[in-house]
């Protein structure tokens, strides 16, 4: 609490370090002032909105170099993105609370998963380079956004426009992983083709698509052609590729808009069986091979949204998608380095038909707007299973939810406005649930601005914690079709001040407050033992709690632009299977980050750096004596770029290092009485240097 403290009061000091003036220049609010549509009635600007809502711009997401969107949140203060060379796959964690709890969408339609819809979203599925700009909204968000918006949503705005009659670009990404590169077989290797046409002054069309070959990174291992167990078989991050094909068509005039917006996604990744295994037979004699297997991801994506303005101002999305994952288990035979036994099943797939339409109204010389809306949603899952004595079976389940929602605004005064929102949910497989938020905005003098709100939400059981069983020697990892949701009742507030000075400069200090309850959590908790083989089920046993003290700050000076932001977040997580239990201590948790760019216009040339420090954190870890504290050990990221725009910007140069610090593990070690163990968990492949090329060719006659 002390340093927070120390370093929000010492960011407030530092107006005086320039002049004493404290006006705002209007020119200057508009430049920070990004127009916003995320958990709003209608676009507004940030200073308007009676949410905080962080924005990350394209230029930011070009600077970093980011071949990922997990690169891009790995900068955010209160954001852990937390991969996985096992899978492959890379998610996000906000305030300790992991990615079933933050929901990602696009264009305001939540992003379907093999498993779930809008959450437990993988990063590495979506495209970076058809993003105009991420607003991200920390909080309660369950009136305008249903379940399992507990934590904050993430919305994707994409590109939807261009001044130009034709827009043609092509860019080229080449990057090492860690140490490793070569053309052929190691390293990252990135394509992306969009062209956009302004058919005429109502009419625009788009087509793009986007390569992104991830070789894996060995790191300690050896590849698939070892014939040893001592020679460590297999990748560490494993290899994948990924392809995404989008289109639009959009059709703009004064009073009215509408787009389609289509998008097709696949990923394939490789995996190695660690363990070489013998046999025999005529054709090879003697052998060695691993059970390798192949994931094959596959993701459809249509959205069709009508929006206009008129006596009320409407705004309807329709939206289907589908994802599923098969996968391909074969027996790789190293020594011939063949293929056989080649089996392909489905093993998980999603199928949502989606729609969400809201109307809004002014009233009371635009004192009060009002905003009635609707969503409805059918997911149609699929899920192949482990049962007992080595079998499997399927799963077919329905999970339909039909909500309505009612969110006003009362604005006072230009400075003073309230909102109050609720919704209702009609839940075919659980029992009916609500939502509600209270929220309020005040403009003090001197460009202080306070904001507050409470809200309720909730979140649904997904497919994988109803319905999915692994089991296998030694552990049994079980579903729960009895689960039931999840509530949580958080309140936050905020105060924000904005100062211009003499020199230009001009200055963002904010600092806030959240707390958040969350009831009847799930968690997978030891049930139990099948003679000597723990059993471990999703049950309805946990609360969790957490206290966020954040301070995100900005200066801008000239061609200076610096971010320096805070974060201490106490997590406390009552658990209580009956057999074994935590007790409610306050688990502590600290981030700090600077973000700092350097515009040389002269060199139409700008530098940016990006640094996030996690220090030392606490978490319960369950183990089969019972639950125990675990420390994992402090941290830093370091990310770096130079970008040139060449040729009269038709060209642009970005050449970078992510990871300067060389990070790769970071131990975790579990405090008994009397004993401690430590293990290391994965989060980088080292330090890794990156150049794009990009071609932007404008067209106009």
């Amino acid at each position: 609490m002390r340093f927070l403290l120390i370093f929000s009061v010492g960011l407030f000091g530092i107006q005086n370090a320039f002049s004493q003036r404290d006006t705002l220049d209007p020119k200057k609010i508009i430049k920070l002032d990004d127009i916003v549509v995320s958990a709003q009635i209608e676009p507004q600007s940030i200073r308007k909105s009676i949410k905080n809502v962080q924005v990350i711009t394209e230029e930011q997401i070009k600077s970093l170099g980011a071949s990922n969107l997990g690169d891009v949140l790995n900068q955010y203060v209160n954001i852990t993105v937390v991969p996985s060379g096992e899978s492959g796959r890379s998610t996000v964690s906000l305030f300790g609370l992991d990615s079933d709890y933050f929901k990602i969408l696009v264009d305001n339609v939540p992003l379907v998963n093999e498993g779930g819809f809008g959450n437990n979203t993988d990063l590495s599925q979506i495209n970076l380079e058809d993003i105009e700009r991420i607003e991200i909204v920390e909080g309660a968000m369950g009136v305008t956004h249903g379940a399992n918006a507990v934590s904050g949503i993430l919305n994707i705005i994409t590109k939807r426009k261009t001044p130009n009659q034709w827009d043609i670009s092509y860019s080229l990404q080449e990057e090492t992983v860690g140490k490793e590169y070569n053309i052929k077989d190691r390293g990252r290797h990135i394509q992306n083709f969009k062209a956009t046409h302004n058919i005429n002054q109502n009419w625009l069309a788009s087509l793009g698509t986007t390569r992104n070959r991830f070789m894996g990174f060995l790191g300690d291992y050896n590849g698939k052609n070892v014939l040893y167990n001592s020679q460590g078989r297999g990748y560490m991050y494993l290899p994948r590729t990924y392809w995404q094909t989008n289109a639009l068509v959009n059709y703009h005039s004064q009073k009215f808009n509408t787009f389609y917006k289509f998008e097709w996604m696949t990923q394939d990744i490789d995996y190695y069986d660690r363990n070489i295994k013998s046999a025999y037979n005529d054709r090879w004699g003697a052998y060695k091979y691993g059970n390798d297997k192949r994931y094959f991801y596959k993701r459809q994506f249509h959205n069709l949204n009508l929006n206009g303005i008129g006596w009320m101002n409407y705004d309807f999305s329709f939206s289907f998608q589908k994802q599923t994952r098969e996968n391909e288990d074969f027996r790789y035979i190293i020594s011939q380095k063949t293929e056989a036994d080649n089996r392909k099943q489905l093993i998980e797939s999603m199928q949502v038909f989606y729609s969400k339409g809201n109307l809004n109204k002014l009233f009371y010389d635009k004192k009060l707007a009002l905003s009635l809306g609707y969503e409805a949603t059918s997911n149609k899952g699929f899920a192949l299973v482990d049962a007992e004595q080595n079998r499997t079976r399927e799963v077919q389940k329905n999970i339909d939810n039909y909500d309505a929602f009612l969110v006003s605004e009362y604005h006072f005064t230009d400075k003073f406005s309230t909102s109050i929102g609720g919704r209702y949910s009609f839940q075919t497989l659980f029992d009916n649930q609500y939502s509600y938020s209270l929220g309020t905005r005040y403009l003090f003098k001197d460009n202080y601005e306070w904001r507050a709100s409470v809200g309720r939400s909730y979140r649904t059981p997904d497919f994988y914690e109803l319905y999915s069983n692994i089991i296998f020697e030694g552990h049994h990892f079980l579903g729960n079709e009895a689960l039931l949701p999840e509530s949580s009742l958080s309140v936050d507030t905020s105060l924000k001040k904005l100062t211009s000075f003499e020199n230009g400069a001009t200055l963002k200090n904010q600092i806030g407050i959240s707390y958040n309850t969350i009831k009847d959590r799930i968690t997978s908790a030891l049930i139990g033992y099948d003679g000597a083989t723990p059993k471990y089920q999703n049950i309805n046993i946990s609360e969790y709690k957490y206290i966020n003290l954040s301070s995100p700050n900005k200066l801008i000076i000239h061609n200076f632009d610096l971010n320096i932001g805070a974060s201490l977040t106490w997590i406390s997580q009552l658990i209580n299977n009956n057999q074994y239990q935590t007790d409610s201590r306050y688990l502590l948790n600290i981030v700090g980050n600077v973000g700092l760019s350097y515009n040389i216009p002269s060199w139409d040339t700008s530098i940016s750096g990006y640094y996030k420090y996690v220090g030392k954190s606490q978490l319960w870890a369950s183990t089969a004596n019972g639950y125990v504290v675990s420390e994992r050990d402090p941290y830093g990221w370091l990310d770096a770029s130079i970008k040139k725009n060449l040729l009269h910007k038709r060209l642009e140069l970005t050449l970078g290092v992510r990871n300067l610090l060389d990070v790769t593990t970071v131990s975790r070690t579990l405090l008994t009485v009397g004993h401690e163990s430590s293990s290391s968990i994965l989060l980088g492949y080292g330090r890794s240097y990156f150049l794009k090329l990009t071609y932007n060719l404008n067209i106009n006659y």
